[in-house]
């Protein structure tokens, strides 16, 4: 047999192998950076969408539930509420000791409106000694928690057993607990309607599903149950801060001529309208990024958080209608 040319039979050589290793580490290296700020991208833009997503989710539900404090229906006047002799609730929220609190139209001892109350930059303290539902160390400090009492949008066309109503032929009306007793304290006398009860109490809680997961998150109490309880419900994470400034109407005539951020139960009487803010954060940190902003709420410190969460304030104005409407008849 003839032999084969040796130059022929001779493969890579060391330094060619090299080469090759070289520059397929090099284009394995740029595809994997590719790969992970693409990853990194992505990621940090889904967080971004869901951290506005929650904030104008948020600021939607605030906004439809302060614009209806007030709203009884076609009764204008809280004083007229009757509470039902047979009406009770389990997990009351008012101040320890008060009872009843949550279905109070007008407080006890003032006669006035308990339509809207608000506690400003609250502290844990002062959120115990006014609303008797909240755990320890539940509310984020300095953060505003907002009261509101009214009735659903549109009438009841049926009942449920165990909720609450307001029934009212817009001069008197009556809270009762489904079905009507057989002798409620206050006849209401046709023609006449029903409407579900639903006062809630927003705030800011200092965690998302644990105590202690640091995701700062607006929920509100709920009236809820057959026999009704103030329960807890959660909206939306990443809600580091609320505030709201409330226009107050000096003259009567239906407009705000001041806005404050810390109004006594006598300025609410008068208040017309509101003004909501909102400092939103992502719930994951990005590790390529800090936060050197400084963040303005109404009467809050200026915050600077320097960390890596990406944030954001929200924030809309709303007409309160119902006490609105009262302030312009006079009452």
């Amino acid at each position: 047999m003839r032999m084969q040319n040796r130059k022929s039979l001779a493969g890579f050589t060391l330094i060619e192998l090299m080469i090759a290793m070289v520059l397929s580490l090099l284009l394995a290296g740029a595809v994997i950076t590719v790969f992970v700020n693409s990853s990194h991208s992505f990621n940090q833009d889904e967080n971004l969408l869901r951290m506005q997503d929650d904030a104008r989710f948020a600021l939607r539900e605030l906004a439809i539930e302060i614009s209806m404090a007030g709203n009884y229906s076609e009764l204008h006047e809280p004083n007229s509420v009757t509470l039902d002799a047979a009406l009770a609730i389990g997990i009351d929220c008012g101040p320890p000791g008060e009872v009843n609190w949550m279905f109070q139209a007008t407080s006890a001892l003032t006669s006035e409106s308990l339509s809207i109350t608000a506690i400003d930059n609250a502290t844990n303290a002062q959120v115990a000694a006014a609303h008797s539902c909240f755990a320890a160390g539940e509310v984020l400090e300095g953060t505003d928690v907002i009261s509101i009492k009214r009735v659903m949008g549109g009438e009841a066309l049926a009942t449920t057993a165990g909720s609450v109503y307001l029934r009212t032929n817009g001069t008197v009306g009556l809270l009762y607990q489904a079905p009507m007793p057989a002798a409620p304290t206050v006849v209401v006398t046709p023609p006449m309607s029903d409407w579900e009860y639903r006062p809630s109490i927003f705030y800011i809680r200092q965690f998302a599903n644990v105590q202690g997961d640091g995701i700062p998150t607006l929920c509100r109490k709920v009236l809820r149950g057959v026999n009704p309880d103030m329960t807890t419900e959660c909206l939306a994470t990443g809600i580091e801060n609320l505030q709201v400034e409330y226009g107050v109407d000096t003259t009567a005539d239906g407009n705000p001529n001041v806005y404050l951020s810390s109004p006594t139960l006598a300025d609410m009487q008068k208040v017309v309208s509101a003004r909501i803010f909102l400092l939103a954060r992502t719930t994951n940190i990005d590790t390529k990024y800090t936060n050197q902003k400084t963040f303005s709420l109404s009467n809050s410190p200026d915050y600077s958080p320097a960390d890596s969460f990406h944030r954001r304030m929200f924030s809309t104005t709303v007409s309160i209608q119902n006490i609105r409407s009262l302030n312009k008849m006079g009452n």
